[in-house]
């Protein structure tokens, strides 16, 4: 049997399933047993690899369901800085992968912080990069954002504004008719990859210095437009051999353009892991499904030390770094250390387990 190890040293081996119950629940409440340990998964590296689903997944995900010697559900959520579709549609997916019912109050990806600060931008015209057509933009409008468009959409209204890419039909299909000069940005949302990344900058270096929806000559007086990136990794792992680029990399081309047209970067807001914003926000939504337990021990299980480690670690959670993904142990120690390192996910709760609640 699993002995919390602050009952160790005072009950010996008479400790009872109800006692460690009791510690696991909190004082005065041993009617229906309830974790103070909590997880967040990443998913790309950690639990699937590209399409495919890493073997050791479904015995993790197990074992908090409650095949474990405790028999004790153990809550978690899922914290990747993916997207590009909304949350119930990614859930559904998920839930079909990893042969477990994921819920959209248990999924947080790199856009869905947004909708926390919507409010401040529900009624004006923003921008929406990435993702395929106009997915993005019913994914915002789904979260409160009244007047979304696409770089697609501008490129419909005039295609002379980059001239080396012809939208196919589909793409035409997807596109909202709007005369863009009369449309003064509040702010560009950067949700997931872009596909284009040529046109996607050049359309954001238009829109930031008024070429598009503004004058030029009247710089001073325009309200700047915010700009939001959702994701900062740098890389992500597929089902590739070798860490492919991500939003990140976008990020880095995107200010070097601009940049060399401007003599300076662009001044934006970084959400995704590791930020502050978003591990607060996951912090919410793992207390909420420990249902207000005082004192919870949260775990970050991640295979990339720049965002899921270093995320993890300045929140005050325990961090445990895998082998399956982005972080190759091969290549000398991570930048940022975690509490542990694991070959696998499951070898990872296995642990977790372990070192809270010891035999």
């Amino acid at each position: 049997m699993l002995i919390p190890r602050h009952m160790g040293p005072k009950y010996g081996n008479r400790v009872t399933v109800k006692q460690i119950a009791r510690y696991l629940t909190g004082p005065g409440n041993t009617a229906k047993p309830r974790s103070r340990l909590a997880f967040a998964f990443d998913i790309d590296g950690v639990l699937l690899r590209g399409k495919n689903t890493l073997p050791a997944a479904k015995e993790a995900l197990s074992i908090l369901d409650g095949n474990n010697k405790l028999g004790l559900k153990i809550p978690f959520i899922l914290l990747t800085n993916g997207g590009g579709v909304s949350e119930e549609e990614r859930c559904r997916k998920l839930s079909s992968q990893l042969g477990v019912q994921i819920h959209p109050d248990q999924f947080i990806q790199a856009h869905t912080v947004l909708k926390s600060i919507v409010h401040k931008y529900a009624d004006m015209p923003v921008l929406v990069l990435g993702g395929k057509g106009d997915t993005l933009r019913r994914v915002a409008e789904g979260y409160g954002f009244q007047k979304v468009y696409t770089t697609l959409d501008i490129l419909a209204w005039n295609p002379s504004i980059w001239p080396f890419h012809e939208l196919t039909q589909e793409e035409r299909a997807s596109v909202r008719p709007t005369d863009f000069s009369k449309i003064q940005f509040g702010a560009i949302f950067v949700f997931h990859d872009p596909r284009n990344w040529a046109l996607d900058t050049q359309i954001m270096c238009d829109v930031i210095q008024g070429i598009i929806g503004g004058s030029r000559e009247t710089n001073h007086i325009r309200k700047p437009v915010d700009l939001v990136f959702c994701n900062p990794d740098v890389i992500w792992q597929s089902d590739f051999e070798a860490p492919r680029m991500g939003q990140g990399s976008f990020r880095v081309a995107f200010q070097a353009v601009f940049q060399s047209l401007t003599g300076s970067t662009y001044p934006y807001i970084q959400i995704g892991k590791p930020t502050e914003a978003t591990y607060k926000f996951a912090e919410t939504m793992l207390k909420y499904r420990l249902q207000s337990i005082s004192k919870p021990l949260l775990y970050m299980i991640g295979d990339n030390p720049e965002s899921d480690i270093a995320g993890a670690n300045a929140a005050g959670w325990k961090s445990i770094l895998v082998h399956t993904g982005v972080y190759d142990p091969h290549r000398g120690p991570p930048n940022h250390q975690p509490t542990h390192q694991a070959e696998d996910v499951a070898e990872a709760v296995r642990w977790a387990l372990e070192r809270e609640f010891y035999s």
